[in-house]
């Protein structure tokens, strides 16, 4: 539970990291400084909806996905991806992606921050 804890806090500052720097201009999150947490809530937040999204449909939709996945030699996984990401931002009213594009990099980025938390955190 530790770990999936520190994995959201992970995911929140990669979240933040996005928009603060603006690494992707089409994906915006519209921070609640009126919130528990204020301004960093609202990314601790959106980092725990994505985190359940992706502990709970991200197996099911690798698993059916399995196929192209195996046909695609895995970049099939970026599609994947970038729907969960689209699931998050369907849950919550606070993130907004503008297109596909910046789905399957937003995708792309969380997955590879959510890789190296796991490895960090396994030590």
């Amino acid at each position: 539970m530790i770990k999936f804890l520190l994995k959201v806090v992970v995911l929140g500052a990669v979240f933040y990291a996005l928009t603060y720097f603006d690494v992707l201009p089409g994906l915006d999150i519209v921070p609640n400084v009126d919130g528990p947490l204020g301004e960093y809530g609202t990314y601790l937040w959106i980092g725990l909806i994505f985190g359940v999204v992706n502990a709970i449909v991200g197996p099911v939709l690798r698993l059916l996905s399995l196929p192209f996945v195996l046909l695609t030699l895995g970049l099939f996984l970026l599609v994947i991806n970038a729907a969960l990401l689209g699931l998050t931002a369907a849950i919550t009213d606070r993130l907004t992606i503008d297109g596909f594009g910046t789905a399957v990099l937003g995708g792309l980025i969380l997955a590879i921050a959510g890789w190296a938390a796991d490895q960090v955190l396994d030590r």
